[in-house]
């Protein structure tokens, strides 16, 4: 089975992220699971966000990094959202990385250092009229990712909700959030 380092989304460490840990845990695999707002979680999105500027995104990515430091560098990087920055910095920069588990959210693979590595497989998630994500360049650097990485994938889903995947908010959308989290756990499956 995988292990993986999963880190949440702008709103904080959800219940909804702890269930999807748990499901992960469930299904067989080693989850660790840190909380990079240190107990902090916001009924809004907005809220969140201000949080991680206030402490500053660069921060929150070394909290990610520092939660890393001591587990096994063969790892499953997986990242809601605002938590994809420490998952792809990881993904792309810690030797031995198993793979990658990017929901939401991608960055250019230039922002950590130029190309992805070509021995670290990844899937990339996100509704296709997000906001967010297809408004804001995600897409567009997951598809530049899914075009030059050896093993990359991008599944798209239909609908127009950021963090469709957690159960504990409102945008939760469970046809989505159930094929992600089937494919997800194929991917695992593959990757141990």
């Amino acid at each position: 089975m995988a292990e993986v380092l999963v880190f949440h989304h702008g709103y904080g460490l959800t219940v909804g992220v702890r269930e999807f840990a748990e499901r992960l845990r469930r299904a067989g695999h080693t989850v660790h699971v840190p909380d990079l707002y240190e107990g902090h979680v916001f009924d809004s999105l907005e809220e969140g966000m201000a949080y991680a500027e206030d402490i500053g995104i660069s921060t929150v990515v070394a909290r990610g990094t520092a939660a890393a430091e001591g587990l096994p560098a063969e790892l499953v990087y997986l990242g809601f959202s605002l938590g994809v920055l420490p998952a792809q910095k990881l993904a792309q920069t810690r030797p031995r990385a198993k793979g990658a588990l990017l929901l939401e959210a991608c960055v250019p693979v230039a922002g950590f250092g130029g190309a992805w590595p070509h021995d670290v497989p990844v899937q990339i998630h996100g509704m296709d009229e997000d906001p967010f994500f297809a408004g804001e360049g995600d897409l567009e650097a997951a598809r530049a990712l899914v075009e030059t990485a050896t093993d990359a994938e991008l599944f798209l889903y239909p609908g127009d909700r950021h963090l469709f995947t957690d159960s504990s908010l409102p945008s939760y959308d469970e046809h989505g959030a159930t094929q992600a989290t089937d494919r997800l756990l194929d991917f695992l499956d593959r990757v141990e």
